[in-house]
């Protein structure tokens, strides 16, 4: 389904299911494991594991390091950051990154919900990281709601983005946890990336979305234009043909120099335009996780 026509239902909850089925199509669903009280199966020990969980007389007759697990709620925590910064107002053929955005990060949150996981929302505003929603009953809905209010303006830049919330340390036996980022990464120095390879590490794998349109990659413009930043409202006209040679590779440069810095352990650049369908976006991104 086009992400113009999700946009149109004007119904996030409705949207988010629609791409969250479409994705699950085919796909039988599995029970998640972990410290319950009801036994479900054995699994081969793996680093990090209590050993006391080591099933000793299992191993007598066989010896093999097995692991007793049990049917539990998932402990999985996903992050959900929304770029608010005023750039993500952009918008073509009725479609702004926004829109596209809260649809993305309501289909996201929908499988997250479906599998009980652990759901929070935060955005990225002037600088500031914000929770909109914490994780706990009901999470799911709220962050519906916060979607559907959700308005972007300003800008969001921070030289050194080192945010208290994600710096925490976490328990380690519980699972790891997925920080899902949806936003332009239109930066004026690095501090986009400097927040990313700040908040990655072994125990949070990092995905990012950036959202582009394709007639600001193509930039296939004639005549006079006056030309608005959408962070600080500053405004320049220029002949569009004189600066296109110069703004396509000045573009390329940038895409291509941010991809080769985010090919680091635990993150995950996915890149998409304003026209590509909600659901092959997150296929892919599943499919560069190797879920």
């Amino acid at each position: 389904m086009l992400s113009s026509e999700l946009i149109k239902l004007n119904n996030l909850q409705l949207a988010g299911k629609l791409v969250s089925d479409e994705l699950l199509l085919g796909i039988h669903g599995s029970k998640r494991f972990g410290l319950g009280t009801e036994f479900e199966q054995y699994r081969h020990y793996e680093p990090g594991d209590d050993p006391k969980r080591i099933d000793w007389k299992l191993f007598a007759r066989t010896q093999k390091h097995l692991v007793r697990e049990s049917a539990t709620e998932s402990n999985f925590q996903i992050r959900l950051v929304l770029d608010l910064s005023g750039s993500m107002n952009y918008a073509e053929k009725e479609v702004s990154r926004l829109q596209y955005a809260k649809v993305l990060l309501a289909s996201l949150a929908y499988l997250g919900y479906r599998q009980s996981d652990l759901l929070s929302l935060y955005s990225l505003q002037n600088g500031e990281l914000q929770k909109l929603v914490p994780s706990g009953k009901k999470a799911f809905e709220r962050i519906l709601y916060a979607l559907e209010k959700a308005e972007a303006h300003g800008i969001w830049q921070n030289a050194n983005p080192k945010f208290p919330e994600f710096q925490q340390k976490r328990d380690a036996a519980r699972q790891k946890e997925l920080v899902i980022i949806a936003s332009d990464f239109l930066q004026v120095g690095d501090e986009w990336l400097k927040l990313i390879q700040n908040i990655a590490n072994p125990r949070r794998e990092v995905v990012v979305f950036q959202i582009l349109g394709k007639e600001e990659l193509n930039f296939d413009l004639k005549g006079f234009y006056r030309f608005k930043d959408l962070e600080t409202g500053k405004e320049i006209e220029l002949e569009a043909e004189a600066v296109k040679d110069d703004f396509r590779k000045s573009a390329e440069k940038y895409l291509t120099n941010l991809e080769e810095s985010l090919r680091i352990p635990n993150v995950h650049l996915i890149r998409t335009t304003l026209q590509e369908p909600i659901a092959s976006v997150i296929t892919e991104s599943l499919k560069k996780r190797k879920l």
